[in-house]
């Protein structure tokens, strides 16, 4: 059986409580890369090894290797940094990275550009503001996100901190990188390391766990393998509706492969049952997920091959009660809230527009500079979003003045005030020219485009509509093309599926509408469509339920 085992699956066993041969890869001065075993343990301490694929053909010519380096992504449940953190991340951001903080899907933040060499310089400053990347990728628990906004509820600290506490929960138990990393002491006794949930495998693929407050799907909570939705009465937390078998990624040509939205299998109460329900998800995925075709091993293909009741029986065996019948929610919309807002307490927050969730300085605005002066006022924290955005948050009423004084010393204001609707509601994944995946373009490409469907909108006297559009370079699924209104899938460099007819609020994936189109025939497409929409639509129906009813609905008009 080991034999048929993909080499990851052997790896995990093999390595070392997920050391393998990391400390010696780093040493070794001859190559910018890592030993191939070691690049997939790397995942698991929330790295991956990336080279520039925009000069992989001048380099090759040239017989030089590929110029590696790593992107270190960051462990954040919630997405929540203060402006000491924020600060750190700031100035390694430009001197052993690229000069850009990524904010991505995940609510976290990942740098790219890192090379071998400065991997533990890294680190260690991530530890000293008390961050680190476990688990940030790899086949284990991952980042934890939770609607990231306070005004989204008065009970949102209660509800947010199980961000905190899952992840803790989740979070490998493996000394492994603090001794890579960040020298710690080596581990004599192997008991003390020992680890009852993922053992010496791991789980067959990542996991996602996700924690949105109704009536605002902001986190595609459905998009997730385990996800929670909050359920408040008056004033209360009552517990949470769990959502299981969410998964967005796919393979062209494998039809065994799907995007997937969660189903709710029920409600559990807060508190210690939450967790206990959590953590038995997890374990039945464990033990039963598939571990001999990756392609096949994310929970969604463990639930639908386990049948959804079964699935559930073998969590409710585990974890020793029921699940409750699932409470009534309904979603309302699923979108950050821009410029500032104030919660419950009185605190103020200003979400600003961070395009695809690069946080940098152009000739257009100095948003990298804007962030870290405000940081420097060590008044204020920051919140990422789901949505690739970020959220100067906890500001006191007292300290607004001065907090929105630099943003418009830096037009940050006027930045965000002119961004378009279609354009606020977007985002793209990472994709060329260090995404290894990647068939096309992503977020080098989507901003030039969207300039030309907001002119289309315009034509068509549609720019007040809050379209959301993603862009994926492949069908991984990073983005969440799959679960929006306009979908673009890249298939080759440019070229893009064309996905259409997902709702506003997160309940429906898109279809497939129209393959590998070029930029020409992706505006010739929608031109047709927002013009059959101005003309056609029912009451204020959105664009994605206009053309789910126009273009797949069995029973459309």
């Amino acid at each position: 059986m080991s034999e048929k085992l993909p080499l990851l699956e052997r790896v995990k066993v093999e390595g070392n409580a997920l050391r393998g041969t990391i400390a010696e890869s780093i040493k070794d001065e001859l190559t910018n890369s890592m030993r191939e075993e070691d690049t997939l343990l790397m995942k698991f301490h929330g790295m991956y090894q990336q080279d520039d694929r925009d000069r992989r053909e001048e380099r090759a010519k040239k017989k030089l290797e590929r110029l590696y380096s790593f992107m270190i992504r960051l462990r954040m449940p919630g997405g929540i940094l203060t402006s000491e953190q924020w600060i750190a991340l700031n100035n390694i951001a430009g001197k052993d990275s690229t000069n850009e903080l990524k904010v991505t899907t995940r609510q976290t933040i990942q740098l790219h550009g890192v090379l071998k060499s400065r991997l533990k310089p890294t680190h260690q400053v991530f530890n000293s503001v008390h961050l680190d990347t476990i688990a940030a990728c790899g086949d284990d628990n991952r980042n934890v996100t939770c609607s990231p906004n306070p005004v989204q509820s008065p009970l949102h600290e209660e509800i947010f901190s199980y961000a905190g506490k899952i992840s803790k929960m989740l979070k490998p138990k493996t000394r492994a990188y603090y001794e890579i990393f960040l020298d710690e002491e080596k581990i004599v006794d192997k008991k003390l390391e020992e680890d009852p949930l993922y053992r010496d495998s791991y789980l067959p693929r990542k996991f996602k766990i996700g924690i949105c407050i109704p009536p605002n799907n902001d986190i595609d909570v459905l998009g997730n393998d385990l996800g929670l939705i909050a359920i408040v009465e008056n004033d209360q937390l009552l517990g949470f509706n769990f959502a299981i078998g969410g998964g967005l990624a796919f393979t062209f040509g494998n039809p065994d492969t799907y995007a997937r939205l969660a189903t709710e299998i029920g409600f559990v109460p807060a508190g210690e049952k939450t967790f206990k329900a959590i953590y038995e998800v997890v374990t039945v995925q464990r033990d039963h997920g598939d571990r001999v075709d990756r392609k096949q091993a994310r929970l969604k293909y463990t639930v639908d091959k386990m049948g959804i009741e079964n699935f559930k029986a073998a969590v409710e065996e585990r974890m020793g009660f029921a699940f409750e019948e699932s409470k009534r929610f309904v979603f309302t919309e699923r979108e950050d809230y821009y410029g500032w807002q104030q919660d419950f307490k009185g605190d103020w927050f200003y979400t600003v527009f961070a395009e695809n969730g690069r946080v940098m300085d152009t000739e257009q605005v100095s948003l990298k500079t804007a962030l870290q002066k405000i940081a420097g006022t060590g008044k204020v924290n920051f919140r990422c979003t789901v949505n690739q955005k970020v959220i100067i948050s906890d500001v006191k009423p007292g300290d607004k003045k001065e907090i929105n004084d630099i943003l418009e010393e830096f037009k940050i204001i006027e930045h965000t005030d002119n961004a378009s609707l279609l354009r606020k509601n977007a985002m793209a994944c990472v994709a060329l020219p260090t995404c290894p995946l990647a068939l096309a373009e992503s977020q080098r490409y989507l901003p030039s485009l969207l300039t030309k469907i907001d002119s289309l909108l315009s034509k068509h006297a549609l720019q007040n509509e809050k379209i959301i559009t993603r862009m994926t370079g492949c069908p991984n699924g990073c983005g969440r093309s799959s679960v929006s209104e306009i979908g673009f899938i890249g298939t080759g460099l440019g070229k893009y599926n064309l996905n259409l007819g997902g709702d506003h609020e997160g309940y429906r994936l898109n279809k497939l509408y129209k393959e590998s189109l070029n930029e020409a025939e992706i505006l010739n497409e929608l031109d047709g469509l927002f013009s059959q929409f101005k003309k056609d639509r029912i009451n204020k129906e959105s664009f994605g339920d206009f053309t789910f009813r126009k273009l797949f609905n069995n029973n459309k008009d």
